[in-house]
């Protein structure tokens, strides 16, 4: 089956959990390729023990992917199909295109860190004024599970994926919404391997055809280095060997890297509890409709359906960590206690044609839906970009 409109609006206004899919995945070069997960803090795998529910036996796991890496890739695949037309969703939009920046880049409320409570919009401007001093911007002031119209209209993501206004004029104490959509990937079985890394230089370069020297001043026409020391200021990067302007072979080396699995679970789930939590009053009531309420949870639904959907399109992950799903994903409904779950199908057309008519009945019943909001940033902000900018293209380095 696939999931149509009034089949969500039952399970959003019944008492089902949630909705699930599972998928199950092996790396493209086949069962025992190895692939290299994310590194954290001091170059470390996220590896973990957990118990197999079906035979109780534990299992040496290590983490794909993320939920805040899950939640940035659905994100990134809802702003590919607003960009191609095929659904309209309201979108903050910040672009630094300014003439004195070296590059050019924008920001939408999809791609950023707090979603629309990102500093990166607090401190623009909408029509000359602050974001966050302006109508749409104090929305974030008011909102809360008991009132999230405004921000349903603004950012109807923040709403699934969570945010917290922890950058606004009330730092820790701004609205916080809950996640709604969770997914993760993880690889089963997991063994360590090790990785190498060595360069050939084709131009024969060696130790002893050095010291370079960091050149006192540059030109158009020179590099930034130089074998005469008289116009050089120190030694390149200390040491002056050729390979600090990265000339030279570099020596081969092994240490640990990347892993063998068994093969990789995607786990993503919908919490429709979640979602009824939230609250729609219309025009500043005081009281919230149900019937309101029933039609932003559903968008809300299908928003969540089909972020899910569009992001398992693509399972390529990071350099030498793609996947490719055993069989077609299926989604399922928990519903009632003991009973199997219904099982549906919802590829990403299917997923947004939903989403579309959940915006169409949400605007027909009065629910806030922007548009594209774009914002200026302010000239301090264009100036600290500039500057940041300047420093990592002299230094080559970037500091937080």
């Amino acid at each position: 089956m696939t999931i149509d409109l009034q089949t969500l609006r039952d399970a959003v206004g019944g008492t089902a959990a949630a909705f699930r899919c599972v998928t199950d995945y092996q790396p493209v070069g086949g069962a025992g390729d190895k692939v290299f997960p994310p590194t954290y803090e001091g170059g470390k795998y996220a590896t973990e023990e957990r118990i197999d529910p079906t035979t109780g036996e534990i299992r040496h796991c290590v983490l794909l992917d993320s939920v805040q890496s899950q939640a940035n890739r659905m994100e990134l695949a809802l702003l590919a199909s607003q960009r191609a037309g095929t659904v309209h969703l309201p979108l903050l939009v910040t672009r630094f295109d300014q003439e004195e920046l070296l590059k050019k880049f924008t920001v939408t409320s999809l791609e950023a860190p707090h979603r629309v409570a990102d500093a990166l919009f607090r401190d623009s401007l909408l029509n000359g004024t602050i974001f966050r001093q302006s109508d749409q911007g104090r929305i974030l002031d008011t909102a809360e599970v008991r009132n999230a119209t405004g921000l349903f209209g603004l950012c109807p993501t923040a709403l699934i994926f969570g945010m917290w206004d922890s950058t606004g004029p009330r730092g820790g104490l701004g609205c916080k919404f809950q996640r709604a959509v969770v997914s993760e990937i993880v690889g089963f079985d997991a063994a360590m391997g090790n990785t190498t890394s060595s360069r050939i230089d084709p131009a024969e370069i060696v130790l002893g055809a050095g010291p370079l020297y960091e050149r006192k001043s540059e030109t158009d026409d020179t590099p930034h280095w130089t074998l005469d020391e008289s116009a050089g200021k120190k030694k390149l990067k200390k040491t002056g060997r050729p390979s600090e302007a990265v000339h030279g072979n570099v020596t081969p080396t092994i240490s640990e890297g990347g892993f063998t699995i068994s093969g990789a679970r995607q786990t993503t789930t919908l919490s429709l509890t979640v979602l009824r939590r939230l609250h729609f009053p219309l025009d500043d009531a005081a009281d919230f409709d149900n019937d309101t309420d029933l039609a932003a949870r559903t968008t809300l639904a299908a928003l969540g359906l089909a972020a899910g959907s569009l992001a398992r399109v693509d399972t390529d992950l990071r350099s030498r960590c793609q996947l490719f799903a055993e069989r077609e994903p299926t989604w399922e409904l928990l519903d009632r206690p003991g009973d199997s779950p219904r099982e549906f199908e919802l590829g990403p057309e299917d997923a947004l044609k939903l989403l579309r008519e959940g915006i169409d009945s949400a605007k027909n019943a009065g629910l806030p839906w922007e548009g594209e909001i774009e914002l200026t940033p302010s000239p301090d902000l264009v100036e600290l970009v500039r500057r940041s900018q300047e420093l990592v293209s002299a230094s080559g380095v970037e500091e937080n």
